[in-house]
């Protein structure tokens, strides 16, 4: 049990949809404020469908949901629509897995920007410009004019992603959620946007809840894992205790099909996450 204290998000949720099984059953998730929590779960196993669920955007696809999902001390499933539109992208972020067909084929980077900074924020087009050079930095990307300039398909998958990740913290959220954030990356820069990632959480604070169906990707960032199976949360604990010592039977299933090969490596983020 998490300090209450340190509490950012705090669930005990299910969602169903109209003549169906339900996709969650009785979620129960927390996760403390600067952490990185790894949700793992194989295809089908409802871990979109929780996503979508904490940013409130189930319920123009008819699904009911019972239960509640505290942020930050408020019960999302009784804020108004006109409120969590003031927390979605300012709050809470959200990074997809497919960063070309998120950000706009028409529009110049800084125009997307601009828009991003806009939607939660009033100042001049100085405070505008400082800030989204200030984003791009964060995320090792040019600044200058040539490459603002650009549009999405001038860019490689791995630029769209960090320009997509810049959008989203250039409002410092408390909550980043990044679901299959990598899967449509190459190992290299796979890599390098989980290593971003990882800084950002460091240098900014920020909690991330990192969405995945690949469990070794998740082991070096993640100070802790959350195993969903079947739509329910089956196993969370630190990385390094599920690694070495899992409990619930699936995720033994989970660590005993990794290859001997990849070596992974995990004690290091004990390390990393006992300021927590």
């Amino acid at each position: 049990m998490i300090d209450s204290a340190s509490v950012l998000l705090s669930t005990r949720f299910s969602v169903g949809y109209q003549d169906k099984p339900r996709v969650l059953r009785d979620v129960i998730l927390e996760m403390r404020r600067g952490e990185i929590l790894g949700l793992v779960g194989q295809s089908g196993s409802g871990k979109s469908t929780l996503a979508l669920a904490i940013l409130g955007l189930l319920y123009g696809k008819s699904a009911r949901i019972e239960g509640s999902i505290e942020f930050q001390g408020n019960d999302l499933l009784k804020v108004p629509e006109r409120e969590l539109r003031k927390l979605r992208g300012r709050s809470l972020g959200l990074v997809l897995q497919s960063p070309l067909s998120s950000l706009n084929p028409a529009l110049k980077i800084r125009t997307q920007l601009r828009e991003a900074w806009r939607a939660h924020a009033n100042g001049s087009r100085t405070d505008c410009e400082a800030a989204i050079r200030s984003s791009l930095t964060s995320v090792s990307l040019p600044a200058d004019e040539e490459f603002l300039r650009r549009r999405p398909s001038q860019l490689s998958v791995g630029q769209a992603q960090r320009v997509l990740i810049a959008m989203t913290i250039m409002h410092h959220p408390a909550l980043l959620i990044a679901d299959e954030a990598t899967s449509a990356l190459d190992v290299i820069t796979q890599s390098e946007i989980l290593a971003l990632f990882a800084k950002l959480n460091r240098e900014t604070g920020m909690a991330i809840l990192y969405i995945s169906h690949d469990l070794p990707s998740v082991a070096g960032i993640c100070h802790r894992l959350a195993i969903l199976h079947e739509g329910q949360i089956v196993e969370c604990g630190p990385t390094e205790r599920l690694f070495t010592d899992p409990q619930h039977p699936y995720t033994r299933r989970l660590i005993a099909a990794l290859p001997a090969r990849l070596g992974l490596n995990v004690p290091h983020v004990s390390a990393a996450t006992s300021g927590l």
